[in-house]
Parts: C-alpha cells; structure tokens; sequence
C-alpha cells in the first residue's frame, strides 16, 4: 500500500470526531443523554392525567384543553428535521446544551402559568427545544460509542430510557398531581435539567459538520407544513371523525406536501433530509419496524389506562403504577435481552420477534371483559410483561440499525428522522385505534341500549375490536420484517457469489 503526502495531509485535517473514542470519559455521555431523552419522552405524556387539574385552575374550555398535549406534539413533530440538521450545523453538543437550557426555561414557564394560552405557548415552545434536544442526544451517543459491542449495551440502555419513559410518565404524572400539584409535572424538567446540564463538560466535544446558510428553506417549509398538518390531523381525527372534511383536508394536505418534500429533496444541492438516508435497506426497515410499534403501543396504552380507571374503578395513581410492570419490562428487554442477544442474533430476526412478543400481549388483552376474573393476574401482568419485552428489544435494535453506516454530518438528521418516525407513529395509533374503539362502543349501544351495564360491556368490546387491529398491525409488521430480511439475506448472498466467481473461476 503506497501513502502519499497527500494521504498524510487528509489525515491531519480529519476531524478528532472520526475516531473512536476508548478514554472511560466516554462512558459519562450515557447517563447524561439518556437523561436528556427521559425529558423529552416524559413530556408526551406526563401532562395527561394532570390535565382535568389544569383546566380547573385556569379555566380552560372543553374544546381547547387539548391544546396542551397538541402544541407540543405539533412544534415537536414538525420541527424534528429541522432541529437534525440545526444541531449539525452548530455542533451537537453545543446544542444540546442550548436546548437544555430553553426546555427547562419553558417548563418553568409552563409550571408557572396564569393562563390558558400562556400555558399553550410553553407547551408549544417545550416541543421546539425538544426537536432540538431529541436528535442531538442521540447524535452524541452515535459519534462517541462506534465499537460494535458497545453500541448495543449503550443503546439497550438507551432506548429502556426512552420507551420506559412513556410509561412512566403517566405514573409520574398521577403521583405529582395527587401529593404535589399539576404545576410539578411541567417544574420537575429544571432539576432534571439541571443535572444534565452539569454533567455536559463530560460529553465528548464535536465539531460543526454544516452550515447554516446553506439551508434548504423549500424542504423546512415542505417539512414542516407537511409534519404539522399530518400530527394535527390525527389529533383531530378522533373528535371529528375521519371524515370530516377539516379531517381529510389536513390529513390529504400533509401528504401533498410531503410528497413535494421529496421530489424537492431529490433536486436539492444541500438537502434538509438526504433521501439516502431513508433508502438504505436496513434503516429502512427500522424506521417501518419502528412506527408499527409505536402505532400499536400508544393505542395500547390508552386502553390500559382507561379500562383499569373507568371499568376497574382504579385511582389514577393506582392505573399508572399498572403501566409501571410494562415500563419495567421494556427497561429489561431493551437493556438485558437485547445487549446479550445484539451480537448473537441476527438484528432483523430480533426485530421480528420483538413484534410478535408485543401482539401476543395484545392478544391476551382481547380476551378481556367486564367480569374477567383475576383480571391483573391473567390478563394485565402477562399482557405487560410481553409488550413490554418487546417494545424495549425492538427499540434497542432499531436504534442500533437506524443510525449505523453514518457519517458525523448525516447522524444529525438520521437521528431527527427516527424520532419523527415515532411522533407520527404514536399520533397515528393513538387516532386510529381510538377511533375504532368509540365507533365500536357507539354502535354496540345503538343496538343494547344506554344502560350501566350495556355502557360497560360496550366500552370494553370496543377495546378488544381495537386491540385486534393493534394485533394484526403487529402481526403484519413481524411476517414482513421476517420475509424482507430472507430476500435481502439471498440478495446479499448471490451478489457474493457473483464478486467471488468469474467465469467459473474462484477469486480470492
């Protein structure tokens, strides 16, 4: 092998963030990040069972309470790719730090609240730090960990953190609001904050891999209009039905224009999303793997919560620390299951079967009733359990998958595109599978009548129908990750076979 001058002068211009990192330094960016990431998924939900309290106390309508979870799945879902390729541009751990500071900033403002839009906009300014602070955090843990056998201890941990989080946000939120106030659901970021914060300095510096004045205007317009409309449609999808015409206009618009997104992404000489990104086979099937789960899960836990407090009569502290069981199992598939399995099992195959332990959950909860005997000990806790189990081992691949082979300047906005790829999912799945199940319910009592007791039997077959919709998505989504990943496996296969022989002769 010849070395030129020209060789040597590359190397010493390469930027220290090309080389693995091996000080024990390192290890300090996972506490810190996944910190950040439990911020930012608490968020989601967090507010729910806090929300009946804030609109008490700043006398919020029916008709605009939802704004509170809506503006920060809007901001936050719209502005994700834009926030990958910011956090480039200036340097992730430098925006990462930045977006710290105004997300604890805006839950402070938030916490403090006098009024109903002033609570909106700290919703709504939350979800834009949070588009900022998502694909930076997950960038950092791309750039410092690239041994193999880590990245699959370090994002087990990683996405136990994230996936746990949704859970566990509705157990938080039920305990502040019933001991504290529903103001500490929004003041509990600044400490969290804060100790994120300090442990920055620990986190390995990188360099600004872009700029912003090469910015693709067309494509954030394109994206963010087009993200905006899709999020927003689904969360009106459920009060207005799917065929209300603001329904469809905003669902068929959102599409439209993040169809123009692409033929825009295709043409452009510094594009907001490199459509590569997105065509690369094992990403690919990450980021479909991904929204699956998400689109069954969300619905999943909505059922949960509304069977144990509406049919069960729990409190809502008692319903959350029920969601609990699954956030601990994801916290135990994601980091023990899944590190062990990452380098032994094919990621593809774990993938598949992190999807059919999820809709075999499901299926237990389908055989639910009113009278169900023993309902937590033979439905909730196995259907928890193997949800959970799944949810954490698939989100530990897919985050392994979704951000190999990447460049420092592309982990930005791979890293933006796999959280926008759950934001729409969970909005989706919540939409849909909620829709299904009052529509369900509704014509059940159309046809029983209005009774307490038809009022149950009804709500909790609307449940199942829904949760076997959750089952098949799931179900569909495992057999095609399964087939997809044999093709791709014979591809692979026969295209080495063609590299290492030519004309019937063996090549080295």
């Amino acid at each position: 092998m010849r070395v030129t001058v020209t060789d040597i002068e590359q190397e010493a211009q390469t930027p220290p963030d090309r080389f693995p990192d091996r000080s024990a330094k390192r290890w300090w960016t996972l506490p810190v990040v996944s910190l950040a990431q439990l911020m930012v998924v608490l968020d989601a939900t967090i507010v729910n069972i806090a929300l009946p309290s804030a609109q008490h106390d700043l006398g919020m309508s029916d008709a605009d309470r939802h704004w509170v979870i809506t503006a920060y799945a809007l901001a936050f879902g719209g502005l994700l790719l834009v926030g990958g390729r910011v956090c480039g541009a200036l340097g992730h751990r430098r925006s990462f730090a930045f977006a710290l500071i105004g997300f604890a900033g805006t839950s402070a403002l938030g916490g403090a609240a006098n009024s109903a839009g002033m609570l909106f906009a700290a919703r709504a300014g939350q979800g834009v730090f949070a588009a900022l602070l998502a694909p930076a955090a997950l960038s950092l843990l791309i750039l410092t960990f690239t041994d193999g056998r880590e990245r699959g201890k370090v994002f087990g941990v990683f996405a136990g953190v994230g996936a746990g989080g949704a859970a566990l946000g509705v157990v938080a939120g039920g305990l502040l609001t019933e001991y504290a106030n529903w103001r500490w659901c929004l003041y509990i970021n600044v400490p969290m904050a804060a100790i994120a914060l300090f442990g920055v300095p620990l986190v390995k510096r990188d360099r600004p891999s872009g700029a912003l004045r090469h910015l693709d205007i067309p494509g954030v317009l394109l994206s963010v209009a087009g993200l905006g409309c899709l999020v927003y449609g689904f969360t009106q999808a459920d009060p207005r039905g799917w065929d209300d015409p603001k329904v469809l206009a905003l669902l068929i618009g959102g599409l439209a224009l993040l169809g123009l997104f692409v033929v825009v992404e295709s043409r452009s000489g510094h594009p907001l999303l490199p459509l590569h990104i997105l065509a690369h086979r094992k990403r690919g099937t990450a980021f479909v793997s991904v929204c699956l789960m998400f689109i069954a899960m969300f619905g999943f836990y909505l059922f949960v919560s509304y069977y144990t407090q509406t049919i069960l009569g729990y409190s809502p502290v008692k319903a959350g620390m029920t969601l609990l069981v699954n956030a601990v199992s994801t916290t135990v598939g994601a980091m023990l299951i899944a590190g062990k399995l990452s380098r032994r099992v094919a990621q593809s195959a774990l993938i598949a079967g992190s999807l059919l332990s999820s809709a075999l959950g499901m299926l237990i909860l389908t055989q639910l009733e009113v009278d169900s005997a023993h309902v937590f000990a033979a439905y909730l806790t196995p259907s928890m359990v193997l949800t959970g189990l799944g949810l954490g081992c698939l989100l530990a691949a897919a985050t392994d998958m979704a951000t190999a082979e990447l460049s420092p300047a592309e982990a930005g906005v791979a890293s933006a595109s796999y959280n926008t790829v759950q934001q729409v999912g969970a909005a989706f799945g919540t939409a849909l599978l909620n829709s299904i199940a009052t529509s369900v319910t509704a014509a059940y009592l159309r046809e029983h009548g209005r009774g307490r007791r038809a009022l149950d039997v009804g709500t909790v077959h609307g449940y199942t129908v829904a949760l076997w919709v959750a089952f098949g998505i799931l179900l569909a989504g495992a057999l095609a990750v399964a087939l997809f990943s044999r093709r791709g496996t014979g591809a692979s296969s026969a295209a080495q076979d063609s590299r290492q022989t030519v004309g019937g002769t063996a090549l080295p």
